[in-house]
């Protein structure tokens, strides 16, 4: 049961905690489209790059590759038509549009840019019945909606022990969170952020029933061991009379 401490009658009102606007990083793919009165330019600016092959999510789903979209590399720069390498990376989407807007009004009048960011996904992995990484097309997703893109928690997970594993400027943090507690809507790690990792642990039950299975598989191997050479070692004693 989640949110075991919000009672059954109980109305729990609160203002959630604004998700935190995502910033552009090295890796991320985005698209960057770009609008104006002059259709030659437009089609110079919106050629995009190609990046691989597959198909574009349109809805929350197991994780897909975009087919186009201009790749941030290790420094945090697009390759864009014209300007060259732009550096977009620690820039929010608002950022990076008033950078790019400012740099294309040289080329192109009045141009509009948006930008949008291709590859937000999160992964769900341990206790749940679909681990899998998801791709987000949305750029919004809450912890429970991941959970239930992964089939919800399995009988044996610890909604007081989920670890949520998150990378931002190149630093790796882990957080422990407790879907027990009604504080959790409020928290700051309610909405995920691209590349974020959940973890769902086992409880003691399902982490003895493994060390068991593990231990009976070792004591099998070295029983079969053990049977296979008396056995040869009879044949040898026996079989030469």
């Amino acid at each position: 049961m989640y949110f075991s401490n919000l009672k059954e009658n109980d109305r729990y009102q609160t203002p959630p905690e604004a998700p935190v606007e995502l910033r552009l990083q090295p890796n991320d793919l985005v698209s960057i489209k770009v609008s104006s009165l002059n259709p030659e330019s437009n089609a110079l600016f919106n050629r995009g790059v190609l990046a691989a092959p597959g198909a574009a999510a349109t809805t929350l789903s197991a994780e897909t590759t975009p087919t186009e979209g201009y790749l941030l590399d290790q420094n945090g720069n697009v390759d864009f038509p014209v300007l060259g390498k732009v550096k977009l990376a620690g820039m929010t989407n608002t950022e990076a549009t008033t950078k790019m807007t400012g740099l294309l009004q040289q080329y192109v009048k009045s141009p509009i840019i948006t930008i949008r960011l291709l590859n937000f996904k999160v992964t769900v992995i341990g206790e749940v019945n679909r681990p899998s990484t998801f791709l987000v097309p949305t750029q919004r997703i809450t912890i429970l909606e991941a959970l239930g893109l992964a089939g919800d928690m399995t009988a044996y997970g610890r909604r007081e022990n989920v670890l949520l594993v998150r990378e931002q400027n190149q630093v790796r943090t882990t957080t422990r969170l407790d879907l027990n507690d009604k504080a959790l809507l409020t928290s700051p790690f309610f909405y995920l952020q691209q590349n974020d990792v959940i973890y769902v642990a086992p409880d003691k039950i399902k982490q003895v029933q493994a060390s068991t299975n593990a231990l009976t598989l070792t004591l099998a191997g070295m029983g079969i061991t053990v049977l296979a050479a008396v056995l040869f070692n009879f044949q040898n004693i026996f079989g030469t009379k």
